[in-house]
């Protein structure tokens, strides 16, 4: 027997053979303490899930419909973990969207072009777990859609299976019209997008407007009449003159959604984490987001403050420790106490 198993045993049965203190007393205040402690115990380990503020339905492709016929813009923004998907949803947002765009914002990439399929259905994952009522929209990242249609359908299955989200989305329009055709007759809700592809940024010269020449304007209205053609119940425009996403609008049936086009598409979508100002003084931001608050600073103002009060023992305080009572405490430093110079026992 090792010396800490013996010093452990040895002050065990030191405490509770001690005539002061029959076994029973020893026992029974320690149960009763602990349960009650455990009853009332509140952490930052206990679920961050909490019904919505106010009570809604959960929105469906019907409900978007339903938006898009009445006018009324549609509201879009992206989440890559419970938390942020949970604060989008209290905000009573229409559409979650796990973008791709969580290769930068919330993996530390270089661009989205190195997300893989596994990776979006973690983070779908951990979306869906807080979208009670917004429609979820998952990402096929690059290399998950391009070989064959079969290939597509295959890594949708996985995203709605097991990301448990609601749709998905693909970048792209002519050219992979039989991909979307394909995904849609299986019974999976597809969001198109068109104009800028990030995806294929280094086919199309980096983040560069499209749609600015007459020429291009008609590619991009080619593309997104070819996606609504193929079975898309909605499509992002990206990164187009406001004019040409406003016509483009006008020429489709199924509701538009645009990022840095304007605001005369039937909705809008914004990267969370760009239009919360959850990122450090200096970084580039797009011309079309618009910062809505600043989390970054709000984060740093507390976290300083939590560094300052630990270093100078200001935190914990009495009111964020737990009691123990006077006579229990007397007792366990007696016993302490009186096994110090013990050859039996060792302390770590």
């Amino acid at each position: 027997m090792s010396r800490s198993v013996t010093a452990s045993w040895s002050l065990r049965t030191s405490f509770f053979s001690s005539p002061k203190r029959p076994l029973s007393a020893a026992v029974a205040p320690l149960c009763v303490s602990s349960q009650s402690q455990w009853q009332s115990r509140k952490s930052s380990h206990s679920p961050l899930g909490h019904p919505l503020a106010s009570a809604r339905k959960k929105v469906t492709i019907n409900t978007l419909r339903a938006l898009h016929l009445k006018g009324e813009p549609i509201t879009m923004i992206t989440a890559h973990d419970f938390p942020s998907a949970h604060v989008a949803d209290h905000a009573g947002m229409d559409i979650v969207l796990v973008g791709d765009s969580l290769a930068m914002v919330a993996l530390g990439m270089e661009d989205t072009s190195e997300v893989v399929l596994e990776e979006m259905i973690l983070h779908c994952r951990s979306v869906s777990r807080a979208t009670k009522a917004a429609f979820t929209v998952g990402d096929l990242p690059m290399g998950s859609y391009e070989i064959a249609p079969e290939q597509a359908l295959e890594s949708a299955i996985k995203v709605i299976k097991e990301g448990r989200v609601q749709a998905v989305k693909l970048e792209g329009g002519v050219e992979y019209a039989s991909t979307i055709e394909r995904i849609t007759r299986a019974g999976i809700p597809v969001l198109g997008h068109v104009g800028l592809t990030p995806q294929r940024q280094h086919s199309i010269g980096g983040f560069r407007v499209q749609g600015k020449t007459t020429l291009g304007a008609l590619k991009v209205l080619e593309d997104a009449l070819a996606v609504q053609a193929a079975g898309c119940f909605a499509v992002v425009i990206e990164a187009v003159p406001a004019e040409v996403a406003a016509l483009i609008t006008k020429k489709l049936k199924i509701p538009t959604i645009g990022i840095g086009a304007g605001n005369g598409c039937s909705g809008q979508v914004l990267v969370q984490v760009d239009m919360s100002g959850n990122f450090p003084p200096g970084r580039f931001l797009p011309k079309f987001v618009k910062q809505y608050g600043n989390v970054w600073a709000e984060s740093m103002k507390a976290i300083e403050a939590y560094k300052r009060e630990v270093k100078s023992r200001q935190y914990p305080a009495p009111a964020h420790t737990y009691p123990m009572p006077p006579e229990e405490y007397t007792e366990f430093e007696r016993l302490i106490e009186s096994n110090r110079d013990s050859t039996t026992c060792t302390f770590p």
